[in-house]
Order: C-alpha cells, then sequence, then structure tokens
C-alpha cells in the first residue's frame, strides 16, 4: 500500500510572529521555518505503519516555496521514502493546496492520504476535508486511532462528545489529531540518508492547475495587548471585581 503523506512549512512555533510594519502580512524574514507539528505527526504515522508491514512505500508531498525542500528532508529524514514538491511562491488558499494535493494523488494513486488536521499559520482546518470532496475519497478526520485491516481502515475519532471509530473503504483521507502518535526525532545517520533520497520539483502549471484565488489579504493585525492579571486574597474580594469593576455578574 502506498501512503501519500502532505506537509507544509511554517514558522517555528517556539518563535514570536511579528506583523509587517505596512500590516500587509506576517514579517518571514530572519524567521526560523519548521514542519507543521500536525504534518510530522502524518509522517510519524505512514512511516508506523510501513513498520509494521502495512504500507510498502511513504511518499511526501508539499506545496510551497523552494526553500519547503528543508522541510521534505526532515521528512526523509523521519523515514519517509521519497518526496514532491510543487513549487509556487504565491500564497495559496486552502481549496488551491487542495486542487494541487489531487493532482498529485491522482499522479501517484496512493491508497491511504494523511494529513496534519491544520497548519498552526492559517489554522483553517479546511485542506484534509477539500481534497476528499475533491477526489472522491472517504475521509475521517481528527484521528487519535487508525487500524488498517485489508482495504479497510478504522479510524477513530475525537469529537465533542468522545470518541467515534468511523470504518473507511480504501483508498480514504485521514487527517491527524495530537493524540495519535508522539513523533520521533530524526537521528544524524537518517538526516544524511535523506540527502539521498529522491525529490521531485513540479510546478502548478505542470500540474495542470490553476491557484488564481478569489481571496485576498486585506489587512493583517497583532492582536491587541493583553492587560496583566491580578491576584485576589480571597474568593469575596474576587467577587466584588467580578461584580464592580468587571460588570460580568
Amino acid at each position: 500500500m502506498k501512503v501519500l503523506v502532505a506537509v507544509k512549512r511554517v514558522v517555528d512555533f517556539n518563535v514570536k510572529v511579528r506583523v509587517k510594519a505596512d500590516n500587509s502580512g506576517v514579517d518571514l524574514s530572519n524567521v526560523k521555518m519548521a514542519l507543521n507539528p500536525f504534518c510530522e505527526i502524518a509522517v510519524e504515522e505512514a512511516v508506523r505503519l510501513k513498520e509494521q508491514g502495512v504500507a510498502s512505500e511513504v511518499v511526501v508531498v508539499c506545496v510551497g516555496p523552494g526553500a519547503a525542500q528543508e522541510q521534505l528532508r526532515t521528512a526523509l529524514a523521519l523515514g519517509a521514502d521519497r518526496a514532491v514538491l510543487v513549487e509556487s511562491a504565491d500564497e495559496l488558499g486552502s481549496l488551491a493546496v487542495a486542487k494541487l494535493l489531487k493532482a498529485v494523488a491522482d499522479k501517484e494513486q496512493p491508497q491511504l492520504v494523511i494529513l496534519g488536521k491544520q497548519a498552526i499559520d492559517s489554522d483553517n482546518n479546511q485542506t484534509g476535508q477539500m481534497l476528499a470532496a475533491l477526489s472522491g475519497y472517504a475521509q475521517g478526520t481528527f484521528a487519535s486511532k487508525v487500524e488498517v485491516a485489508g482495504d479497510k481502515i478504522d479510524v477513530t475519532r475525537e469529537v465533542d462528545g468522545g470518541l467515534q471509530t468511523v470504518a473507511l473503504s480504501l483508498p480514504a483521507i485521514v487527517t491527524t489529531d495530537l493524540r495519535l502518535n508522539e513523533p520521533r526525532y530524526a537521528s544524524l545517520p537518517n538526516i544524511m540518508k535523506a540527502k539521498k533520497k529522491p525529490l521531485e520539483t513540479v510546478t502548478p502549471q505542470a500540474l495542470g492547475v490553476s491557484t488564481a484565488s478569489t481571496v485576498s489579504t486585506l489587512k493583517v493585525e497583532a492582536p491587541a495587548t493583553r492587560s496583566a492579571g491580578i491576584k485576589v486574597k480571597s474568593v469575596a474580594e474576587l467577587v466584588e471585581k467580578l461584580k464592580n469593576e468587571a460588570k460580568v455578574i
């Protein structure tokens, strides 16, 4: 079984994000970039399926600038077999990315596609669902457990009321939640091996996909600065402040 894993290049989660002076977007100059944490979980799950003998090949794909090769090499060091970069310097929306991933999936013909449930920069939580709609594949989102048996896959989902298990027929799409697994660290030997693994670069034009967007960013603003909290000495004082100062009770 071939597994296709979609990953994204994002600002490292430890970095404090800054807005550009002209409010046109986020300042990415001299900022450390990394593999999206949910995408790391997706790569880890695919590699585990290969180690279990369920998957025969793990292919990672990223839509982004040429510099995203760094994140693809990271995924290769974690255990993926080869990588595909759909190179685009444009700021693409979820639908455009889903269309590009569908084109790659049509070419690769994977039996399972795994994505992180969302990226920590845009936080849209849309691409996996859009890809499923475009491809007609079954989907299991917010997965906390994945079990493959023959041509079926059981996905345990985290929902508001607890856990829900759905049975999907392959080919299928799974989006990963935090509790699915604990991603491994790439060892130095695997990092060196990753440099020799195949990495193919294609363009949206070569895939025959239009990435023109009907949505444009008008303004980006940092959230308002929050005032410092205070400590109260008693419940009575807390109630008094909530009533007379915050006026919420």
